[in-house]
């Protein structure tokens, strides 16, 4: 068995900029283990710009965004290996890894950074009746075979939700010159960015509907159409509103779900709202040492706020390591009144942090509101917000008085009231 301090899982942007915070922060016995047979992750097929605005205060590309971390790993000789796919983790920190080069090879780890992302959700996720033929991708395959493979997946295309892939592959189908007939969306909002509604279907005529899903696919051997229809309040459809598409390809970007296998072998606890672990304003899952980061703690909109939160991890997995065990004791962070979820949900009351960020998600579009924290029902913070919406994930920075507030109180609860 191979010994190290830290093994990272994922070599894509979290697991990067968590090797990067970690040797900065003093550590040199680093691993990353990554299955596919680059770094980078799912930046490397995302050829669109839009990234690093926040972390490089410049318009970079995917690949551009992920070829800096790389440079960076590179440049300070962190140990990495590829095509090495983990199959089991356990909570004593055990790795158990296989690749081509080296067989099954099993790691202990004095702390583990997983930072593994997310996978989408796929068809059988969601139950659309009709055929099984071809022509049924998932946005981040199309997007796959398009801008790495080469392959044009369709000429005549209709999406399925309207999250982030799938608003950035209606644009780049029709760059491709598919005519794209139509998103259609669930819920009566959207659930990517509005930059992206506007860049990628409005600036192109691209009709969204709202409110409405697909009922049925026909096509003996490929799609030949599908059928859409208006929900109702209750998300049933209303099948007197049945409209019939004609297409050869249908998309889905249905959303994203945290790539948590790894995390339940090692007994981490999950959030039945986010998928992803339960961690502490160190990234610390329950699980002492294991961290999370990433996409696979909650999804993000922007991979420059996936850096900024894997940095952390990456600095305080090394704090671990020195200090080994310290006796915590927490204070819950708990979302109500039309927020989603909150992360971190734990804070310890000896944390030595100068400002905390909170993370969160709306679960409506609302307006005119404020962004509340209170500590045992005091508001001891506020922001307004004169739009939120659940595409845009919310933060919010707690200074060292806030925190000395939240360190003296039994809980913390973060909300949404007028403004």
């Amino acid at each position: 068995m191979i010994e190290k301090n830290l093994i990272i899982i994922g070599g894509g942007p979290a697991g990067l900029a968590a090797a990067k915070a970690a040797y900065d922060e003093g550590e040199r016995d680093i691993l990353i283990l990554e299955r596919e047979q680059n770094l980078g992750g799912i930046l490397n097929q995302c050829i669109h710009n839009g990234f690093g605005l926040h972390t490089f205060k410049e318009e970079l590309t995917g690949p551009e965004y992920a070829g800096r971390y790389v440079k960076e790993v590179v440049a300070r000789g962190i140990e990495y290996k590829l095509g090495a796919t983990v199959i089991n983790v356990t909570k004593d920190k055990v790795i158990t890894c296989v690749s081509e080069a080296e067989g099954l090879a099993k790691y202990k780890a004095k702390a583990i950074i997983l930072a593994c992302g997310c996978r989408e959700r796929p068809r059988g996720g969601i139950n659309i009746a009709g055929s099984r033929c071809a022509g049924i991708f998932s946005a981040g395959t199309a997007q796959k075979l398009v801008n790495i493979d080469g392959y044009m997946v369709g000429k005549e295309v209709v999406i399925l939700g309207s999250g982030d892939i799938g608003l950035i592959m209606a644009r780049r189908m029709t760059f491709e010159g598919a005519k794209v007939k139509a998103v259609v969306e669930l819920m009566p909002y959207s659930s990517g960015l509005n930059r992206n509604i506007v860049q990628c279907l409005n600036d192109f005529d691209i009709p969204l509907k709202f409110s409405h899903t697909v009922v049925d696919i026909n096509g003996e051997g490929r799609v030949s159409s599908v059928v859409i229809a208006q929900v109702d309040e209750k998300l049933n459809p209303i099948m007197s509103t049945a409209e019939e598409i004609k297409c050869d390809t249908l998309l889905l970007s249905v959303g994203l779900l945290p790539e948590n296998e790894l995390s339940k072998m090692a007994g981490v606890e999950l959030s039945p709202i986010t998928g992803g672990g339960i961690v502490d304003d160190d990234m610390m899952t329950g699980v002492e040492g294991i961290f999370q980061c990433g996409n696979i703690l909650h999804v993000h909109d922007l991979v420059d706020f996936v850096s900024e939160e894997s940095d952390l991890a990456g600095r305080r997995a090394v704090a671990y390591i020195r200090n080994g065990k310290i006796s915590k004791d927490y204070v819950d962070v708990s979302a109500t009144g039309g927020v989603r979820y909150v992360v971190p949900q734990k804070i310890s009351r000896q944390t030595d942090c100068a400002t905390l960020k909170l993370k969160m998600r709306v679960a409506n579009v609302f307006r005119n509101k404020r962004l509340v924290v209170e500590a045992d029902g005091e508001e001891i913070f506020s922001k307004k917000r004169p739009v939120v919406a659940p595409g845009e994930m919310e933060t919010i920075s707690l200074n060292a008085t806030h925190l000395d507030k939240i360190k003296k109180a039994s809980k913390v609860v973060v909300s949404l009231k007028e403004a």
